[in-house]
């Protein structure tokens, strides 16, 4: 039981970074909850921060899941199914609702593209499924310049993707918890669509 729990606790702590949060401080001097949307995640850092610190907060977040998964799984010889996806459950809870922001955090969709990529490089059945979530982001995302409608459709996809490709039970409930998730981080994004006020993408190769 001591190395789960070291490992689940790991997870959560390596996720409760608040990588968007400390690089406003650090770089722009400023507490990037005051500023656009409000978020601590790699949107709002984009937005606030730059293509260029926003591109590495991205990252950041993205590495996140992959560690709690690769390497603190590795580390604490957790290869079960269900420890790797309890690591990556921990991790998107801590990126979700950090400790070190009185439990306010990010939304999570970046800290969970690391825990897919992680599984996939554990599991080759994710590999199609990791595809799919991404296909599913990427289209909606390039078509209407909404990051959260992106993100709501992908989270949809992603537990159908994981039951179309009989993945293990362990994996499709991931997939549930990880839309779940999503959906519940989302609501404000949600309202905010359902009456058109929703910020979105210009992209410059479209016209306005």
């Amino acid at each position: 039981m001591i190395p789960i729990l070291g490992g689940l606790l790991l997870s959560y702590l390596l996720g409760s970074i608040p990588t968007a949060y400390l690089f406003g401080r650090i770089f722009n001097g400023i507490d990037i909850r005051q500023h656009g949307s409000g978020n601590v995640g790699a949107t709002n850092a984009f937005r606030i921060l730059g293509k260029k610190l926003g591109t590495i907060v991205l990252l950041l977040d993205i590495l996140k899941g992959v560690i709690a998964i690769t390497v603190i799984g590795n580390i604490f010889h957790l290869d079960l199914v269900y420890l790797r996806v309890l690591l990556g459950v921990m991790v998107v809870i801590g990126h979700n609702w950090t400790v070190f922001l009185q439990f306010k955090g990010g939304k999570g969709i970046a800290t969970s593209l690391g825990v897919l990529i992680g599984l996939a490089i554990q599991y080759e059945v994710l590999r199609i499924v990791l595809a799919l979530t991404l296909f599913a982001w990427i289209v909606p995302f390039i078509i209407t310049g909404y990051v959260s409608l992106a993100s709501l459709i992908a989270a949809v996809v992603l537990p159908l993707a994981m039951f179309s490709v009989r993945t293990p039970i362990e994996l499709r409930i991931l997939g549930l918890v990880f839309c779940v998730f999503v959906v519940v981080r989302h609501i404000e994004n949600i309202k905010r669509l359902l009456a058109g006020q929703e910020r979105r993408v210009n992209f410059p190769f479209k016209r306005k």
